[in-house]
């Protein structure tokens, strides 16, 4: 793991050490499995294994899964998998669902020792009980019941006697606090659903500001790190370790959370992008899933760079997604291989050049890594070039083919248009070009000069190959206006499809494999929808150039 740079999470890490209040940092990555996780969940995965790595301590991977309405194994799944490719391995694989005998048990401590009841008010009562932030909130008519009568309850409860929502357990704290997470908050709740770990054994559930802090305690953690919102729950969770009377004592640190510009950042709303359809699972390359952007083509080195980059504070920050880009493009600037597609062909056939003659061209696998050595191009009478390469009527200083003019085809030739077919519609389906052959690449030509380089791929050896452009799947990050939802602003030209072909030394490519096409940008080898020996399917990671600067 890349070391963490000074923050004042690791300030407070550093003095804990130095005092002998901990000789070991431990810390953990407790997502709930509900959803995929997503580039803001990147900087806590990092944050928490790599301050632990700057210590040599140790890291859990923990599953948060205390409610089973909406928990999945394949979340879980996609979770582990998400985790390791970031370039991490954890010490310990954990589910809260193990712990929830003791925390029942420390539910049972907390009713004996008078600061636990079972309530018998509906959720709705009991959000109108609880106040508001200028008012105090108002006590339940359950609060006085007996010991002996809550520990009946709190084990019928347990027993299944109850339907959901008819009971909960609350912490009994103080109805007038100032905050409102101290407000007699329900730590359990009644759910007969089956759960992904732990099936039918239990039908009450740990409500999740009960259940993290204990799960913490009983693990060990030392520093128990989360995003800025918890702050205010802060002093619950400090209440229920003291109460339940744990061994261990965490400390909870907050910091702010990671947002990027037109990219949503909540799973409830990912999770309704992908149930309406408007992105074809959680890995669409469109997504800002960790799974999304592996399919994507981004690399995990490039998104821990970027999560180093981003400052460690307690405010939430959003930044431009022009920084994530640009630090993919300087990750795979001297690791992907040069090479050229076209997108969008057109048909050029060089009259001059002798039919049936196919000529190996020599061209730099990467320019900015001369190790990377060599590649042959096939280069023949019939090749394609961009539609976007031609004009027929071209606008002053247009520097690539129209009639009469000469370009320099990449690693080949000069070429000049000399005639133009078009089909019943008028449309330009093929171009017939000359070539001079003193003009080859590499031979030091040195006659006159042409201002238009174009890039091109020999056709009859040509791999044909679909290619995906993206732009923002949300056109802006403001806040909805009223009668709208967030799904007002989904972009209808996020995707863009392209047939079209490639370099044949590409036929072999494998998943996951990172190109750099000539003027398109950085482009990725879908691992779902590639079709090998048919088709290859590339998804844009990036363009080439941007205007950010770190």
């Amino acid at each position: 793991m890349d070391n963490q740079t000074s923050n004042f999470i690791k300030d407070i890490m550093i003095k804990d050490l130095e005092s002998g209040k901990h000789d070991k940092i431990v810390t953990r990555f407790p997502p709930e499995p509900n959803g995929y996780l997503h580039i803001g969940h990147a900087k806590s995965i990092i944050l928490n294994f790599g301050l632990a790595d700057d210590f040599n301590g140790l890291t859990n991977l923990r599953f948060d899964d205390t409610n089973p309405l909406k928990e999945d194994i394949e979340y879980v799944n996609s979770i582990k998998e998400d985790v390791k490719w970031l370039g991490f391995e954890w010490d310990d694989l954990l589910f809260a669902s193990n712990y929830f005998e003791e925390m029942y048990n420390r539910a049972v401590l907390l009713i004996k020792k008078g600061l636990a009841y079972v309530d018998d008010l509906s959720a709705d009562e009991i959000r109108e009980y609880r106040g508001t932030l200028t008012e105090p909130g108002k006590e339940s008519p359950y609060r006085d019941r007996s010991i002996e009568e809550n520990l009946d309850l709190f084990e019928r409860m347990r027993a299944g006697e109850f339907s959901n929502g008819e009971k909960v357990l609350r912490a009994k704290i103080n109805m007038a606090s100032p905050n409102i997470n101290l407000r007699d908050p329900v730590i359990y709740r009644i759910s007969h659903a089956t759960h992904h770990n732990t099936g039918d054994k239990w039908c009450i559930y740990p409500m999740y500001a009960f259940a993290h802090p204990l799960e913490d305690a009983i693990e060990g953690v030392t520093h128990s790190i989360c995003t800025i919102e918890f702050e205010d729950q802060r002093p619950l969770y400090n209440w229920v370790v003291e109460q339940c009377e744990m061994e261990n004592t965490p400390q909870q640190i907050e910091f702010g959370r990671l947002n990027l510009t037109n990219t949503v950042m909540s799973k409830r709303k990912l999770k309704q992008l992908v149930d309406e359809g408007f992105v074809d699972g959680w890995d669409d390359p469109r997504m800002p899933t960790i799974s999304g952007m592996r399919r994507r083509g981004f690399t995990p080195e490039s998104i821990r760079a970027f999560v180093r980059e981003t400052a460690v504070t307690k405010n939430n920050a959003t930044v431009d997604v022009e920084m994530l880009e640009h630090f993919v493009r300087e990750d795979l600037k001297l690791k992907a291989p040069r090479t050229m597609g076209i997108i969008n062909p057109l048909k050029v056939v060089i009259t001059n050049y002798p039919e049936g003659q196919i000529e190996l061209l020599d061209a730099e696998i990467n320019p900015e890594n001369p190790d990377m050595g060599m590649r042959k191009i096939p280069f023949s009478r019939e090749i394609y070039i961009e539609q976007d390469d031609f004009m027929e009527n071209p606008p002053a200083k247009y520097f690539r083919l129209f009639p009469g003019n000469e370009v320099r085809l990449k690693h080949a030739y000069f070429i000049k248009c000399e005639e133009i077919v078009k089909d019943a519609d008028g449309k330009v389906v093929e171009l017939r070009c000359t070539y001079d052959p003193e003009t080859k690449s590499g031979t030091g030509f040195t006659g006159r000069k042409v201002k238009g380089t174009i890039h091109w791929v020999e056709a009859a050896h040509a791999v044909p190959a679909e290619f995906r452009l993206y732009e923002p799947l949300i056109l802006d990050e403001t806040e909805e206006e009223e009668g709208t939802t967030f799904l007002d602003k989904v972009n209808p030209n996020s995707l863009e499809v392209h047939q079209g072909y490639v370099e044949p030394n590409m036929k072999e490519s494998q998943p996951h494999d990172k190109f750099q096409f000539f003027r398109h940008g950085y482009f990725n080898v879908d691992p779902k929808d590639t079709s090998y020996g048919e088709k290859l399917v590339f998804n844009q990671i990036v363009s080439l150039k941007s205007s950010f600067k770190l």
